[in-house]
């Protein structure tokens, strides 16, 4: 068992001096893309070993924090929260640290070696994945004041709270709210209304105005589609497939919809027709000059079309319901969260600098360069998508279908499959065919 350890030790300190000042920049969306991937923090720049005691500090006890953030300005905002609360607390040192891409991989080192840090971003896993490690937080005064959106997604059956949700996770379709004035078009509420819209905007335009925007290329455009349909038609009806799901007894016949669907979207033009050479890079100029309508994208994609056209409205919606007795949803949950490690050496140090990081002003300063609403109530934040998120407050959210519904490994095959749908490479039925495959696979690895 210590030789063990000591392997597993040895791999987190090669791992950490492999990563020393690399930087990664999220993109937008969720689940598998960019924006699922979060330039050295404040003290330190260097993943280091997680629950140190007063080393290099004086007498000062050292709370390392892990965060999955990317964007230099999400960044700032942790630095300057983690300033304040050293400066309010001069016995303690806030080592913040951005691993960047291999964050995950470094995270899954840490849990076999039980050597994690204080605090660490659960990005979406607070208590599939990260539920025996974290301390139970529902003493702690901020808990009553979670939203009821996130409540339970970090919350277990046994009402134990794993997280801080910093920002709140509300992915649907964002659109340019000035072409669908131009056409009469209001948001779709249904996927037989979306596709209404489609090809309103392909034939009154004449073609100029794609509907829709993918690429081949970062095929996690491609797999947003699948990830957030799939909700859609396997989840949120009131007859649903999530114990099937869970249970590995769904007939995955009923994923060939989706798979007929976004085909159809191909056939009938309401993509562009580059889509399997397409970059992400280009849709942004293309938003911002009004040839795409609608994207699977989450709210940080406002910024780079704002750049190119700061005139340009955007808006944001839920993902259009598959059944007309249904309601719309958001996929979502944790983007960014503080959970403590169980076993930290300074946990109450650790539970006071959650604290401070939950006040209301902090968690307002989240939202607004996030642009996404913050995981407690009565948080006032002021960005473009501020109006949406009231509109829509009664929305239901749902993980993340990939997250909770299929085993690690499938978001590439979606991805990669959902390509090689519109190459005519697979058909829906073999689409359909590959996921049952897949899921069995890798849920007996």
């Amino acid at each position: 068992m210590k030789k063990t350890a000591f392997i597993l030790l040895a791999a987190v300190i090669a791992i950490s001096l492999a990563l020393a000042g690399c930087s990664k920049r999220e993109g937008s969306g969720n689940g598998g893309a960019p924006g699922d991937t979060r330039t050295p923090g404040s003290t330190a720049s260097t993943p280091d070993n997680s629950s140190s005691d007063n080393a290099g500090a004086g007498n000062k006890k050292r709370i390392t924090v892990y965060g999955t953030a990317a964007d230099k300005a999400v960044q700032d905002v942790y630095e300057e929260i983690a300033q304040a609360f050293m400066k309010e607390n001069p016995d303690i040192e806030v080592d913040l640290q951005f691993p960047g891409s291999e964050y995950e991989n470094i995270l899954k080192v840490k849990m076999a070696a039980n050597d994690l840090p204080d605090v660490w971003d659960t990005h979406g896993w607070a208590v599939i994945r990260y539920g025996n490690y974290l301390a139970d937080l529902r003493d702690e005064a901020w808990v009553s004041e979670m939203t009821d959106t996130i409540r339970d997604v970090v919350t277990d059956g046994d009402g134990k709270v794993h997280a801080l949700v910093l920002a709140e996770a509300k992915d649907g379709l964002t659109y340019n709210a000035d072409l669908l004035r131009q056409y009469d078009i209001e948001p779709p509420r249904t996927i037989d209304e979306l596709m209404a819209a489609a090809e309103k905007l392909k034939t009154e335009s004449n073609g100029e105005v794609m509907p829709f925007y993918f690429s081949g290329i970062d095929d996690w455009m491609i797999g947003q589609f699948f990830d957030y349909f799939a909700t859609s038609l396997l989840i949120s009806p009131q007859q649903n497939e999530a114990e099937n799901l869970l249970n590995g007894t769904m007939d995955w016949d009923k994923w060939t919809p989706l798979a007929e669907t976004f085909l159809e979207m191909y056939k009938q033009g309401y993509m562009n027709k580059d889509v399997l050479t397409a970059k992400y890079s280009d849709l942004p100029n293309l938003f911002a000059q009004g040839k795409v309508a609608f994207t699977l994208l989450g709210p940080s994609f406002a910024d780079e079309v704002h750049k190119i056209n700061p005139d340009v409205e955007i808006g944001l919606m839920p993902v259009p319901a598959w059944y007309p007795d249904d309601e719309p949803n958001f996929s979502g949950g944790e983007r960014y969260t503080m959970g403590v490690w169980k076993d930290s050496k300074h946990l109450a140090e650790a539970k006071k600098l959650v604290a401070y990081f939950a006040k209301p002003e902090n968690l307002a300063k989240f939202a607004d360069v996030t642009k996404l609403p913050a995981g407690l109530k009565g948080i006032e934040a002021d960005h473009e998508f501020t109006e949406y998120y009231r509109t829509y407050e009664n929305i239901r959210v749902f993980p993340y279908f990939d997250r909770v519904y299929l085993p690690n490994g499938m978001w590439d095959v979606m991805c990669k499959t959902g390509t090689a749908l519109l190459a005519e490479q697979v058909t829906p039925q073999q689409f359909s065919e590959k996921m049952k495959q897949e899921v069995e696979r890798l849920n007996n690895k």
